[in-house]
């Protein structure tokens, strides 16, 4: 076998999505990331801080791939009560970038998300639960993964609201796959759904003088929601060729351009205009600098490269003989590809801006390397639950073991010299030809 069927190994088809998406990264980070490197005093810094962190996330792929599922349990188990402590934390010794507390320091030297490692042990305790299906009642069920999982949306929505409820939406999601009864779904949902409803109207309705009273994260998220629900024309022609943009509605206007711009068939990768005008180009909106240099056609092939990844994912769950793998491939799959379709919803001007990046597009640290652990535990349960892309691990038909090979001419004579008793075991070979029974 070749060294790459032997390195590369699980699912082929999951592979050749993450390497697409990573060289689409590469080339639309580079692009988009124009503004950070006329700041940096080295032009190759933003994409070289990128390429590591998808190098890190590669290496951890290539570990993971290889650690059998039954070893995620412990992150259901043990992560989860660690994520708890991590998010209590965060607003206390949380580092501050762009007005909230999300990241924490290790020693100083990596700054990571909480939140993001809180996700991934998220799905992992689902996928155990719901695979407790022999031990515990469905009404059991519902609650532990309610319990559990709601204190960390909890922890998680008071800085961060948009990851909260894509955590939300994946566990509704893995509920109603785990055949959770769609009762307690549906009032699950209906006290959410009202919940988040009031909370926005309070919002949106409040005056602005007891919006500054409260914390500053509800002041962005009554912004956010005036910008999405008055869709009036923001643009204002004045003498017939100078277009004026409103600051408070600047990167939403600047998105739809670039994607105007863009057509059918792009500008081509380093030709895009609004990247440097476009905030977070190379992270939010990423995917309006994508439509603007490859066109409908580069925006359409990226959708599709995360429905397929969709799709394979279902696909191998279906040949998982055991519930727990079954659960978690699914909820990466989905976690990876909810994430995406609200980051390209976002862009498109279809969803309220969220801040949620483009899994394994768009430039980022923690991010990056988690959605990496996503694709590392996915290719893990296509060769260990699944039993996918092993071939390399299996004797071709043409050879033999060595043990066999090593054997081979050698005579029972020789080998009774060697090792006495040997002779019921030997296999046959024409140099040691089978003896009739005495």
């Amino acid at each position: 076998m070749g060294l790459a069927s032997r390195l590369f190994k699980g699912d082929r088809v999951i592979w050749g999505v993450f390497m697409f998406l990573c060289l689409v990264s590469i080339v639309e980070v580079f692009s988009a990331s124009s503004t950070l490197a006329y700041k940096s005093d080295n032009y190759w810094d933003p994409i070289s801080t990128h390429a590591t962190y998808l190098l890190m996330g590669f290496i951890f792929i290539l570990l993971l791939h290889n650690v059998p599922y039954k070893m995620f349990v412990a992150a259901g188990i043990l992560g989860l009560p660690v994520s708890f402590v991590l998010l209590l934390l965060t607003p206390f010794i949380g580092i501050e970038i762009n007005g909230e507390p999300r990241w924490m320091s290790f020693f100083g030297v990596f700054n990571f998300q909480p939140s993001e490692i809180a996700k991934l042990c998220a799905v992992c305790y689902m996928a155990l639960i719901l695979s407790w299906r022999e031990m515990l009642t469905e009404k059991q069920m519902f609650w532990s993964i309610l319990i559990g999982v709601g204190i960390v949306f909890l922890l998680i929505f008071s800085f961060n609201g948009s990851t909260a409820l894509l955590l939300f939406g994946v566990m509704v999601m893995m509920m109603f796959i785990g055949q959770i009864a769609f009762k307690r779904i549906a009032r699950l949902l209906g006290v959410c759904i009202g919940s988040v409803a009031l909370l926005f109207s309070l919002l949106y309705f409040s005056p602005q003088t007891v919006v500054e009273h409260l914390p500053e994260r509800f002041g962005t998220w009554k912004n956010r929601i005036e910008r999405f629900v008055n869709k009036s024309d923001r643009l204002d022609v004045s003498d017939g060729k100078t277009l004026k943009l409103d600051d408070e509605h600047y990167q939403e206007d600047l998105a739809r351009i670039a994607i105007a711009q863009g057509g059918v068939y792009g500008k081509l990768p380093g030709h895009g205009q609004q990247r440097d005008f476009l905030p977070q180009a190379y992270s939010d909106f990423i995917y309006a600098i994508i439509i603007e240099e490859t066109g409908l056609i580069g925006g359409f092939f990226v959708l599709f490269l995360y429905i397929v990844l969709m799709i394979r994912v279902a696909m191998i769950a279906r040949k998982c003989d055991r519930l727990f793998p079954k659960y978690l491939i699914l909820g990466c799959g989905l976690m990876i590809v909810t994430q995406a379709l609200v980051n390209m919803a976002v862009a498109v001007g279809v969803f309220p801006v969220t801040g949620q990046p483009l899994p394994l597009i768009s430039r980022g640290g923690t991010s990056t390397i988690i959605s990496c652990f996503y694709i590392g535990i996915i290719l893990s349960v296509s060769r260990f639950g699944a039993n996918i892309g092993n071939e390399a691990d299996d004797f071709p038909e043409e050879e033999q073991p060595e043990a066999e090979t090593a054997l081979a001419g050698v005579s029972q004579e020789e080998i009774n010299n060697w090792v006495p008793g040997l002779e019921a075991n030997l296999p046959e070979s024409p140099a040691n030809p089978a003896k009739p029974h005495d």
